[in-house]
């Protein structure tokens, strides 16, 4: 009873904290080709009921059989070990975690990791790196971007990651032209228990969770819940974050199967951080300083630096306090997991996502004529402030299905997917200076999406002689997708508002094989080929006026893959090398401008290729130390790269008016790929008392394809330390006190950036923004188990 009533008191918070969001616990893996010293497996220990907890487990591992690579794999890539996910769950989010795998990036807005934070991997961006929980696509299918803080602490839910890096072997959702990253949430427990944690640190970043678990009731059922809250203020100012997050599971195990429902979500509110700042801005208002919702007024409480006729000049500012991106996000899941028997195992998973945002704009002098909602005779020759709202509402449900036979030489595989996406969006305006409300009502853009995403795929690994395997993926994909209505962009006086109308249908065959060689237990030599298909983004179709000639279209863009590693794993090292070769037909690369609403501008280049060897280590010297390294090396080139600015002197066909200057660069760099990217990991731990310092160096990245030097983000070098206590009291399993320290030399630099150029007078215009990061700060942390 005590059990029960502790669930009914934490279910009754669950349906209030849908509109606040949780979180669940942590688990781990191995890594195949890439060994780090947060990479190594370390068994769970058994329940009271040792029986049952390791079939439960067994179970819930079905769950993602079908996205997962394993030892006999051909492909790259890094498990990431529960204890990992731990002890980085109260400071950072998932992608600060997944950068301490090779060949990934982690960026951040707010410049403290937490709020809007993104990775590329091996140069690709976001929405080329598919991502999945438990089989289920987290991409967005309109912009194939993972928001991670949309689903606000995820990482404390999570019990296992996996970082594929190249095609990798068959997933849902958009292609994975980077790489994939592949979750499961925390597996349910057949013990009661739970954990509350408290942080606080720098710039009033705080966290609060709770989570408890049922543990097995009634040899059958179980039930596990976590609420969480995060904030913090950021380093860039108005850069605040206000995440709450849920998690809830239901289980009902009985011998071989399992049946599992699971909700997860949250509500994130965070600060407009989007447009970045200038190096100039930078040395006149501050690092901190940024533009968002700032306007001009004569007797503003603030001031704004600015350089003209070679002078400082100063203004007086005032901003807007509701500049804010909102979004709710819920995850439903209905999971069932069988094992036939020890052969046959089925696994089907039933999904469905709600999500709603929006965020408000301050906008100074604007053009009335461009917002429809207005009475053209009143917005005639007008402009004025106004504050405005873009918003979204959409629905992604489905069903994935998959199978598994296993015998001592062959291992099969084969399944699909099919999903359903809609997401009307809409614009209005809260407020225009000088007009009535009633004369601004209505939606001044109006357009909706529908999209549909199937697969099928069937794959074999099959072991032909002592050590030696072969491997073979074969995958259909199914897309159509269409959106039409009126876009928030104003092309022209002529034209209006930009008219949608897009219908489009892809069919991707994507094959992979691959063959690996075990030699002595400790040896596995690997190598493979695949072919990786995706379609183009919504902003991909809806900005190329911005560049491009009207009435055409992006193309979908395809990835041929090769690679060839090695791997050494002994008890006491483990050692990799993984050569790859990424040969691009028609890949879409940022142009380095964005849009509106700041997604990069991206446009098809016919040949392209990326090349590289990445090299892990991992050595436990002594049993209380362990060193842990990985670096990548690589060239990242567009060939017969011509670069296109547009020409504001010239008239053409871009944006209704203008024409292009042209210059062919030949061979260039592709924009966001740095030559060199290395980490070292040390890792202390002696009874209770552990210390990881982490410290990661990128080289410089460019952010245009052209190698300008006045638009690229300088190498760095950063180091972290995770400090932390365990011990044991007679009323808890365990209290830890941990202390993370960020950025720890106090290195200054900026870790993402973007820029565009402009052609006039005779002349290139280049203009670039930076995100800088935080100085060294830290966050403290309490958590107890019982």
């Amino acid at each position: 009873m005590k059990r029960i009533f502790l669930f009914l008191a934490a279910a009754a918070l669950c349906p209030a904290a849908q509109l606040r969001a949780a979180g669940s616990s942590d688990r781990n893996e191995r890594g195949n080709a890439a060994p780090s010293a947060d990479m190594a497996p370390q068994p769970r220990k058994p329940a009271s009921d040792a029986g049952d907890s390791v079939r439960m487990y067994r179970l819930q591992e079905v769950e993602v059989t079908a996205t997962r690579a394993t030892r006999n794999t051909p492909v790259a890539y890094s498990d990431i070990r529960r204890e990992a996910i731990a002890r980085n769950s109260y400071g950072f989010d998932i992608p600060s975690l997944i950068a301490f795998t090779p060949s990934v990036v982690a960026t951040n807005e707010t410049g403290i990791g937490i709020g809007g934070t993104a990775i590329r991997l091996r140069g690709t961006d976001a929405t080329r790196i598919n991502v999945t929980i438990n089989g289920v696509a987290m991409n967005n299918p309109d912009s194939h971007s993972m928001y991670w803080y949309d689903t606000p602490d995820l990482i404390s839910s999570v019990g296992t990651v996996q970082v594929q890096r190249g095609a990798g072997i068959s997933t849902n959702g958009t292609g994975a032209f980077g790489g994939a990253i592949t979750m499961s949430t925390d597996a349910l427990q057949t013990e009661f228990g739970g954990d509350a944690s408290l942080s606080y640190g720098s710039y009033n970043t705080n966290k609060q969770a709770v989570h408890l678990s049922s543990g097995l009731m009634g040899g059958h059922w179980t039930l596990d819940a976590r609420l969480s809250h995060i904030a913090s203020d950021g380093y860039i100012d108005r850069g605040a974050t206000d995440l709450s997050s849920y998690m809830f599971q239901a289980g009902y195990y009985n011998g071989n199967t399992m049946l599992k429902f699971l909700s997860f979500g949250g509500k994130a509110k965070t600060g407009l951080t989007y447009t970045g700042v200038t190096k100039e801005e930078m040395r006149l208002n501050g690092r901190r300083f940024q533009t968002e919702g700032m306007y001009y007024t004569s007797n503003g409480p603030h001031s704004y630096y600015y350089m003209k006729d070679d002078k400082v000049e100063r203004a007086t500012v005032g901003y807007y306090d509701d500049q804010t991106d909102n979004y709710l996000q819920i995850n439903n899941q209905l999971v069932l997991s069988h094992r036939f028997n020890e052969k046959w195992t089925l696994s089907a998973t039933g999904f469905y996502t709600y999500g709603y945002g929006f965020y408000k704009q301050y906008k100074d002098g604007r053009t009335l004529s461009e917002y429809l909602n207005i009475p053209t005779d009143v917005a005639a020759g007008k402009e004025a402030d106004l504050i405005r709202e873009k918003i979204m509402r959409n629905h992604l449900g489905g069903l994935n299905a998959s199978a598994a036979y296993s015998v001592r030489n062959l291992d099969l595989a084969f399944g699909g997917s099919y999903s359903y996406y809609s997401c009307p969006h809409w614009g209005t305006l809260d407020w225009v200076d000088g007009l009535e409300s009633s004369q601004i009502g209505g939606r001044w853009y109006d357009n909706d999406v529908d999209k549909h995403d199937a697969n099928v795929f069937a794959r074999a690994s099959w072991t032909v002689a002592r050590g030696l395997r072969l491997f073979g993926d074969l995958q259909y994909r199914y897309v159509s997708y269409q959106a039409w209505g009126v876009n928030d962009n104003f092309v022209s006086e002529e034209v209006g508002m930009q008219p949608i109308d897009v219908d489009k249908t892809y069919h991707f065959f994507n094959p992979r094989a691959g063959i690996s060689y075990t030699l002595a237990e400790r040896n596995n030599f690997y190598l493979s080929f695949a072919v990786a298909q995706k379609e183009p983004t919504r902003s991909d179709f809806t900005d190329r006026y911005m560049f491009a000639e009207a009435n055409t279209y992006p193309s979908s863009e395809k990835l041929y893959d090769w690679e060839l590693g090695y791997q050494y794993t002994a008890p006491r090292l483990s050692l990799g090398v993984n050569f790859y070769y990424m040969k691009y037909k028609d890949q879409l690369v940022p142009t380095g401008r964005i849009n509106d609403g700041y997604d990069s501008l991206n446009d098809n280049v016919a040949d392209s290729y990326r090349r590289g060897v990445e090299l892990s280590a991992a050595w436990r010297a002594t049993g209380w130390f362990t060193v842990g390294a990985n670096a990548t090396f690589s060239q990242n080139r567009i060939e017969n790269y011509v670069h296109r600015v547009v020409d504001y002197d010239t008239s053409g066909d871009v944006a209704g008016y203008y024409g292009y200057h042209t210059v062919e660069m030949g061979t260039t760099r592709l924009s966001y790929s740095p030559k060199t990217i290395a980490a070292l990991l040390l890792d202390f731990h002696h009874k209770g008392f552990e210390a990881v310092l982490h410290t990661q160096y990128v080289s410089k990245q460019y952010f245009t394809n052209y190698e300008n030097p006045d638009m690229m983000l300088d190498a760095y070098c950063v180091t972290n330390l995770n400090l932390a206590y365990t011990f044991r009291t007679r009323a808890a399993r365990s209290v830890r006190l941990g202390l993370l320290v960020n950025n720890l030399f106090n290195t200054e630099y900026e870790s993402n950036g973007y820029g565009y150029s402009e052609y006039t007078g005779g002349k290139q215009i280049d203009n670039a923004f930076y995100f800088p990061q935080a100085p060294l700060n830290v966050l403290a942390n309490v958590t107890v188990k019982f």
